[in-house]
């Protein structure tokens, strides 16, 4: 079985970072065939640099490489409890990269046509419900480096938890939020992670958190690889961390015998103060 690819490429702020990123895991040539969402997260409307949220920076660079490909692309989140993703993509500018890429956002939670899948074995619940636009594209989760109050980290796996289409939210957390986000894993996972560390997150996130300047970015198309990559990053174990390492219990990706290039995990590690 071949090893899962990583890139960790640290450099400024800046799209020619990304892309580099993008490159040394291969490209993206095979999103040619479906349209491709581009996953922001916008847990909060707080800009890029506080470390909350994802950086427009990020989301250029994957348009230009990606443009060229195919020019079906979306940017997508959906509305938090607390947070309405249409006013969070104003705030934090993703709207402006959007505008000037002409490449429509769409908060999916208003995206009537829904599709329930069934959960087998599921974690913490048997049906997962996705916007149709969802299952019927692939999708890059542009996750941020953040610690979390709950999941210890949020990275590319968390970052698939905004595709669900409620508002309420919260009532998952009550269930098990690190459960959730491995069932939803088993459903819809995306085919590109690529984790923005120019500023990240430690301590109280994934909102009230102090930022850190990593100029990192984490890339790769094994999301249990990519997250367990960037939790090394961290100083987290990734085996620590439950969703990761259930994730790779269950067959979604590599935990173990990943390749990194670019950078190596201990060059650029930064144990991030925990909650």
């Amino acid at each position: 079985m071949q090893r899962p690819l990583v890139a960790i490429v640290k450099g400024e702020r800046s799209t020619e970072t990304v892309r580099k990123a993008i490159r040394l895991i291969g490209g993206l040539y095979e999103f040619s065939d479906r349209p491709v969402l581009l996953k922001v997260n916008f847990i909060t409307d707080k800009r890029w640099d506080t470390g909350a949220t994802t950086d427009p920076i990020v989301v250029e660079a994957i348009i230009q490489e990606l443009k060229p490909i195919n020019p079906r692309i979306y940017v997508v989140e959906s509305d938090a409890t607390l947070t309405n993703a249409d006013e969070a993509a104003k705030k934090t500018g993703i709207m402006d990269v959007c505008r000037t890429a002409k490449v429509p956002f769409i908060n999916l939670r208003r995206e009537r046509e829904r599709v329930s899948l069934q959960v087998e074995p599921y974690e913490a619940v048997s049906t997962i419900t996705l916007p149709k636009i969802v299952l019927e594209s692939r999708v890059i989760s542009l996750a941020k480096l953040k610690t979390h109050t709950e999941t210890k980290v949020t990275l590319g796996l968390k970052n698939m938890f905004g595709l669900l289409p409620d508002k309420l939210k919260f009532k998952y957390h009550l269930k098990n939020i690190e459960k959730v986000v491995v069932d939803i894993a088993s459903v819809k996972r995306p085919a590109l992670t690529l984790i923005d560390g120019f500023v990240a997150m430690e301590g109280r996130g994934p909102v009230s958190g102090k930022p850190v300047k990593m100029d990192l970015i984490i890339a790769g198309k094994d999301v249990v690889a990519t997250d367990a990559t960037a939790a090394g990053v961290m100083g987290f174990d990734p085996r620590e961390i439950f969703h990761i390492r259930r994730a790779a219990e269950k067959g979604l990706g590599r935990i173990d015998d990943v390749e990194v290039v670019g950078e190596s995990i201990e060059s650029v590690a930064r144990p991030f103060e925990r909650r």
